[in-house]
């Protein structure tokens, strides 16, 4: 059966560049964590919470009481390559809910032949009620693929692009709908891998710099560099931080884990001479672990790393499978659970407690190709405009509008020069037999549509699209509130 493994990306060596650039972030902040409060202990529902993981079957979860487990979001085998998952929160919903992101690995087509146009996509999957929603999608025909997703109750966050060009990309959770927004990007700032996030409200992710390994602490809300409390290596990662925020598992090149005590609400950087101090972070439980600690230095690298609700427990994806540990045990000590052995685990991650909610209640989706398809369907060039003498002619204009309410977009048929001064369009090009948005997650999902215009090779040709649906949210009987988008 095909592999969805994601190699990690290696290294080069440090770049001059990139290193004066870090510096002068790392000399524009201190600002510090903010506070995580540890939920409070209740009886009912999954008190021990689910683990979710990906695997040659697509995306599932598992119950640690009992063993047993359930695809949510089939995955095609040889078609995706997988990033996440992530548990974080969705609007709306009073449970966790799984992202995750897919790239089409299916052969690319070409200037003579049939294929795919290769595309990310960010997916959000309710385990408890079978749904599957696109975020957002990114043509990407130069990487294999995001890289390193992370998520807390505030910050969904990934890196994507390839080499020197590497960009880490958040998703505010807290909003209801809106793009994503470039945190570090390339020339003009470093090139990050993101590594991991501080639990809870946080604005801190985990991220590594290319080229020369080092680590720090990437602030989404202020957009600046802030030292790392943990020394890591430039192979270390990724890192998980239990909910409390005292302890750190950090997965190792080739020797398994090692769990160390972290304080990720410490001032991150301490005040130059005549500076005044930016005041010092709301306590958080002092560390229980007071030297760094192996698991099971026998392991390979793992793929991935959670911890248990109560940090009791350390779930690794390493060899294809979940293997669970007891954080007190003794290196070396045999896992205390083996799960989905031969299913090719490559990505895990372990909710809060849920409360109303049973296993019993997870259930299955339909999965993320059908949208993948429908998108390629849409943007396929019209057969006319599709031939070696035409292609070079053709222009595609492109314009989002928020379907939740009437929006003059949606009528737009052709491209005529008082049109495009008034509506400006996204950038868009011909991609050998189909068009796509230009931009990073140029597409967005939720109640935003998207009216295209074909012309140039061919008489004008005007369409409606969505990520999800193409039907309008005003068209339905009860239609979503988003955010309006910029036109």
């Amino acid at each position: 059966m095909p592999s969805l493994r994601l190699k990690r990306a290696r290294h080069m060596p440090g770049a001059a560049a990139i290193a004066a650039a870090v510096l002068l972030l790392l000399a524009c902040s201190s600002t510090p964590a903010s506070p995580v409060h540890s939920p409070s202990p209740f009886t009912g529902g999954l008190t021990e919470g689910l683990i979710a993981y990906v695997a040659d079957q697509g995306v599932g979860v598992l119950d640690p009481t009992t063993g047993k487990s359930v695809i949510v979001a089939p995955l095609q085998p040889g078609t995706f390559r997988v990033a996440g998952p992530v548990w974080a929160p969705a609007p709306g919903v009073n449970h966790p809910v799984l992202y995750f992101t897919v790239h089409d690995v299916r052969p690319a087509e070409t200037r003579t032949g049939a294929g795919v146009v290769p595309y990310d996509w960010l997916f959000r999957s309710d385990p408890f009620t079978g749904t599957i929603d696109p975020i957002a999608a990114s043509v990407d025909s130069q990487s294999e693929g995001p890289l390193g997703l992370v998520a807390n109750s505030h910050y969904l966050a990934l890196t994507v692009g390839c080499c020197t060009t590497y960009e880490v990309d958040a998703l505010d959770l807290t909003a209801t709908a809106g793009p994503l927004k470039v945190l570090s990007k390339p020339p003009s700032q470093p090139a990050f891998f993101i590594e991991g996030a501080a639990p809870g409200n946080s604005g801190l992710l985990a991220v590594r710099a290319f080229g020369t390994g080092s680590w720090y602490w990437l602030n989404a809300e202020a957009g600046v560099l802030n030292p790392f409390p943990l020394s890591l290596g430039p192979d270390d990662g990724p890192v998980v931080i239990s909910a409390d925020g005292t302890m750190a598992a950090v997965a190792m090149p080739d020797r398994g884990a090692v769990i160390q005590p972290i304080n990720s609400a410490l001032p991150l950087a301490s005040p130059s001479a005549g500076v005044t101090p930016a005041g010092t972070a709301s306590p958080r439980p002092s560390p229980t672990l007071s030297a760094p600690k192996r698991v099971n230095s026998k392991l390979q690298h793992p793929d991935g790393l959670a911890w248990s609700p109560d940090a009791k427990q350390l779930a690794i994806a390493v060899g294809g499978e979940i293997q669970l540990y007891s954080t007190s045990g003794a290196d070396g000590t045999a896992p205390a659970k083996r799960y989905l052995t031969g299913a090719n685990v490559i990505g895990v991650a372990w909710s809060a407690p849920i409360e109303d909610m049973t296993f019993a209640t997870a259930k299955a989706g339909a999965g993320p190709l059908a949208m993948v398809d429908a998108l390629l369907n849409a943007t396929r060039l019209p057969a006319q405009a599709d031939t070696p003498a035409n292609r070079p002619l053709t222009k595609v204009y492109v314009w989002q509008f928020d379907s939740t309410k009437t929006s003059p977009i949606e009528s737009i048929t052709d491209a005529a020069p008082s049109v495009l001064a008034k509506y400006p369009p996204l950038n868009a090009g011909v991609v050998f037999h189909h068009w796509a948005a230009t931009d990073t997650w140029g597409l967005l999902g939720g109640c935003y549509r998207y009216r295209v215009v074909v012309t140039g090779s061919v008489s004008a040709t005007a369409s409606t699209f969505g990520l999800g649906s193409n039907a309008l949210c005003s068209a339905r009987p009860s239609a979503t509130t988003t955010s309006s988008p910029t036109t």
